[in-house]
């Protein structure tokens, strides 16, 4: 089998969990690849996500490293056995590969949190807005690789529009909401965007007001993905020149706990569509 020359997040999120799982065994690479009949050199390049590892070589090994999770066992199966090609890898070739990463991670989410402070988040955006928040920050790039940004992000809201959506629910701040990433119109069109989606079943919008005492949690944005079962989820932060996915159990209980912590500060949804109504009508 070929190695790959670059492995998506979800091969590099496999590898780590067996990785951890041998490490949680006191197994050495050594002792792994014994138990597998293959050189070390093979487990290595399965916990690097350089090649993939097939579902009876998975069985075994999560039976030597005494793994008693079951659901975990079958999650981490199905993830060596998906061979999903996703439309996102239209785009492979085209944008850097943390684009098609977070798609990746989105198409195989059982839910979704956002935190955003200060941009409306990107599942409920209008490509107005997303055009205009590209455009913004890459100045210099051309046109063409500005709509091709704005396109991929239009075609990523399919996981909050398809026949069977995952639960999404976004905690926003007053702030992204005021901020007028375009003229007037078009905040008024975001603004009407975000009231249309918050009233459907599977999407829950909340405001974070201005008006809070004792708040401090305006660093903490975030794109939480829960997977298959909780060991797996998953939280993605945008950082000034790279994009990081955290997997840490201990990291996932404490953002888990922030995400409980800002949505008690929030407004109700029904309090948040009358909010966002008001601040419609401002305009």
């Amino acid at each position: 089998m070929a190695l790959r020359d670059e492995p998506t997040a979800r091969q590099m999120r496999l590898a780590t969990e067996l990785r951890r799982l041998r490490d949680a065994a006191g197994l050495s690479a050594r002792e792994a690849a014994r138990l597998l009949g293959v050189s070390p050199p093979h487990i290595s390049q399965i916990e690097a996500g350089y090649t993939g590892v097939s579902e009876n070589r998975l069985r075994r090994l999560a039976a030597n490293y005494a793994c008693s999770d079951p659901e975990l066992i079958e999650a981490l199966v199905a993830m060596a056995t998906d061979r999903t090609r996703g439309w996102w890898e239209e785009y492979r070739g085209r944008l850097s590969t943390p684009f098609l990463d977070l798609s990746e991670l989105e198409h195989h989410a059982s839910y979704r949190w956002d935190v955003d402070f200060l941009h409306v988040p990107g599942l409920l955006q209008t490509e107005d807005y997303a055009r205009g928040l590209f455009s913004y920050v890459n100045p210099d790039h051309p046109q063409s690789e500005l709509e091709l940004w704005a396109e991929h992000r239009m075609r990523r809201k399919v996981v909050i529009q398809r026949a069977d959506p995952i639960p999404y629910e976004a905690l926003v701040h007053e702030a992204a909401l005021r901020i007028r990433v375009r003229d007037r119109a078009a905040a008024r069109a975001q603004l009407a965007h975000v009231l249309e989606l918050s009233e459907r079943d599977h999407i829950t919008v909340r405001v974070i007001p201005f008006d809070l005492d004792d708040f401090g949690g305006a660093g903490s944005a975030m794109v939480y993905a829960g997977g298959p079962v909780p060991k797996l989820d998953t939280v993605v932060r945008d950082g000034p020149h790279r994009t990081g996915f955290i997997d840490a159990e201990a990291q996932l209980n404490r953002f888990r706990a922030l995400f409980r912590r800002l949505e008690a500060v929030s407004l109700e949804p029904g309090r948040s569509r009358d909010f966002i109504h008001g601040l419609a009508k401002e305009l």
